[in-house]
């Protein structure tokens, strides 16, 4: 029997997308119902355990293929020993709390970049679990993905503290939510707590990670609005050193074109120019 992937029933990018949630709806100053839903659903439960099989597959790259190997058949003994009964229900009422506080077909939208690996697992899983006679030309595919997946080089992969959870350590997550993490800490330790604009910056940074048009005119809007404010601002400053260095700035800010892509630097650059925006407002 073939198994079908379905998102609906996959433990690890249920999880990635309420880590998700989390960050838009802190971004957004919302009471974060995710957080909750995280917290009663993966804290202690079948579905923990089962999420900490995606986790130990996913963290894993640059390996050689007999270690690779080693992971992936040790992770499917293991899932083995979870209870499917006690899984199935608490995947069902998992569901059943997210379509209560969010839109469901919105929250599973998001194009994950490692969606590939975690469907081969789901796959493999159910595979190993739910079928008394496992498809053989499935589950070689599936493990030939996951080989793949865990010897392929990842220069940008990222692993930092989850503080959603203190039970959850180190958890991976989608590489841009969790650059904007780490670059919303060294902006709250250097300049203070961002300001709205920045806020509203790091959530279309966020929101818009599979519609690089949208977020190329959100850049290019939020670049002419910057130096249209600067330039207002520099009519009422009266230090001519000021003025010169507010002259140089402006001609930084240039809109992308056609053939450039959006960056993090981009988002660095956003951030610091609000950042001055908000010292201008004080000297003026």
């Amino acid at each position: 029997m073939e198994i079908k992937h379905s998102k609906y029933k996959n433990t690890g990018i249920i999880f990635e997308l309420l880590v998700r949630q989390i960050t838009s709806d802190t971004l957004s100053n919302k009471d974060s119902k995710a957080v909750n839903i995280l917290k009663k659903y993966f804290v202690k439960t079948e579905l923990g355990r089962e999420y900490k099989l995606y986790e130990t597959l996913l963290k894993n790259t640059n390996l050689s293929e007999g270690k690779a190997e080693v992971i992936i058949s040790t992770i499917l003994e293991s899932s083995k020993h979870l209870n499917q009964s006690i899984l199935k229900r608490q995947k069902y009422n998992l569901i059943k709390e997210i379509k209560t506080y969010y839109n469901i077909d919105e929250f599973f939208r998001t194009k994950l970049p490692n969606y590939k690996a975690q469907a081969s697992i789901y796959i493999l899983l159910e595979n190993y679990t739910q079928n008394s006679s496992p498809n053989i030309s499935q589950v070689i595919n599936n493990k030939l993905t996951l080989l793949e997946y865990l010897t392929s080089l990842s220069s940008n992969k990222q692993i930092i503290e989850n503080e959603v959870m203190e039970e959850f350590k180190k958890q991976d997550k989608d590489v841009r939510v969790l650059t904007y993490k780490i670059l919303l800490d060294k902006f709250n330790t250097k300049y203070g707590n961002l300001n709205e604009n920045q806020k509203l910056v790091l959530k279309e940074f966020i929101e818009s990670t599979d519609s690089t048009i949208k977020l190329k005119t959100f850049y290019n809007q939020k670049i002419v609005d910057i130096k249209n404010e600067i330039l207002s601002l520099q009519e009422s400053i009266s230090d001519k050193v000021t003025k010169i260095k507010l002259n140089e700035i402006v001609n930084y800010l240039v809109e992308l074109d056609k053939t450039s892509k959006v960056t993090n630097d981009h988002l660095v650059n956003l951030l610091q120019y609000y950042e001055l925006l908000e010292e201008l407002k004080l000297i003026k």
